[in-house]
């Protein structure tokens, strides 16, 4: 039994939920989502909240009871607080700014990168070194976080490049003589 699925999805305060068919629709302050559930769980409104369960026993339809539970408490959470991503550039002459609705990035490479901002986000950098990226999609957050850091990802020897600002970058010691 899943323990993630088992757990109602608690509506915060703000936030309209609507339930047509497969299909959970949600309204908030920063915004409108919905997420279409496969059709191995089924899902309902109650006193608690939301709660999914499952079709039957069969495998698949546990397997996508915990993920489609995650999905809707995602897409609640998207549109009352939104999702943030902070990212770090380290290196020297290596630096970060928006211009106009694109980012331009300044890697040691020959050229800038720039990296046009998609539907949905929000990017800020209150410093040369420092990136925000800002949302209400979950995913979509995470995978520009995720292409913006694939231009430069960290180096183990001296640390430069862009990472995440809580990830730890297992260092090497270089060649001794």
């Amino acid at each position: 039994m899943s323990r993630i699925g088992k757990k109602p999805v608690v509506v915060p305060s703000g936030v309209e939920v609507k339930i047509d068919g497969q299909t959970v629709k949600a309204k908030g302050s920063k915004g409108e989502l919905s997420v279409t559930l496969v059709d191995d769980v089924t899902v309902e409104i109650t006193d608690d909240g939301v709660v999914v369960s499952p079709v039957g026993e069969s495998k698949r339809a546990r397997s996508m009871w915990g993920m489609s539970r995650t999905l809707v408490q995602n897409i609640f959470v998207g549109v009352s607080e939104g999702y943030k991503k902070e990212l770090e550039i380290n290196g020297v002459g290596y630096r970060a700014a928006m211009k106009g609705k694109s980012l331009s990035l300044q890697l040691g490479l020959s050229h800038d990168v720039n990296y046009d901002l998609p539907e949905g986000i929000k990017i800020e950098c209150p410093s040369q070194t420092e990136i925000v990226v800002s949302g209400i999609e979950k995913q979509v957050v995470g995978q520009v976080a995720a292409e913006i850091r694939s231009y430069r990802p960290p180096e183990p020897y001296k640390g430069k490049g862009i990472k995440y600002k809580d990830e730890y970058i297992f260092r090497k010691e270089g060649k001794k003589k």
